[in-house]
């Protein structure tokens, strides 16, 4: 019985995913070389200063505090809700969107700080944040 025999191929490398991959690269390369010409073609000579810093900063969150019995804290120093109103006023004026943080003690009546809460609605403070913490595993 003879056996068939049939000639093996040679294994074959396509190439077009790569060549397709090398003609991106080149037009990314020739366009990022573009850009590069254009800012070099003004010959400027820079200021110098002795400490660069950003020319806007964003500004820290500002921490309320609600304590158990429904005093408020602000950087350490007691306010009441129209101080707070102001206080909040004139950091959103600073800044549009500014955030603001509330800590309420756990054991403290929910009201106090649907107050504050509904404060900075009233202002149009939209950054809220409501500070947690997470339980102890195993507890």
């Amino acid at each position: 019985m003879p056996l068939k025999t049939q000639e093996m191929e040679e294994p074959a490398l396509n190439l077009t995913p790569m060549i397709d991959i090398v003609m991106l690269l080149v037009i990314f390369f020739m366009v990022g070389a573009q850009f590069t010409e254009d800012e070099s073609q003004y010959e400027l000579e820079l200021p110098t200063v002795s400490q660069a810093q950003p020319l806007t900063v964003l500004p820290d969150e500002i921490v309320v505090n609600v304590a158990k019995d429904g005093a408020i804290y602000v950087g350490g120093a007691q306010q009441t809700l129209e101080q707070l109103e102001d206080l909040l006023k004139s950091a959103q004026e600073r800044y549009a969107d500014q955030t603001v943080v509330i800590r309420g003690d756990a054991d403290g009546r929910y009201q106090n700080v649907m107050s504050v809460l509904n404060l900075c609605k009233r202002i149009k403070i939209t950054n809220l944040q409501l500070a947690n913490r997470v339980e102890a595993s195993g507890a």
